[in-house]
């Protein structure tokens, strides 16, 4: 029995296959648009900007920030003023 495929059964599959990284993008999706109307290539630039945004917050995820406490900062200041 051959079954042929349309555009929004392609496009229901991939959504059904993605990771769960992924299901924010894929809820708002499905709330935005109508699954039957949506076209293959938009879908899939959609989730391809989606995965550069995930992999971008990653890498930021990873980059440290130096804070300085208030404390130091008051003895550097108190410090400083003693000098003078």
């Amino acid at each position: 029995m051959n079954k042929s495929y349309n555009v929004s059964d392609h496009v229901k599959k991939i959504i059904r296959s993605l990771p769960i990284k992924f299901r924010a993008k894929v809820t708002s999706i499905q709330e935005a648009d109508d699954l039957n109307k949506l076209i293959l290539e938009s879908l899939i630039s959609s989730l391809k900007s989606h995965e550069i945004e995930l992999i971008g917050d990653e890498h930021a995820k990873y980059k440290s920030i130096a804070l300085t406490s208030k404390e130091k900062y008051a003895k550097a200041i108190q410090a400083v003023e003693s000098e003078q």
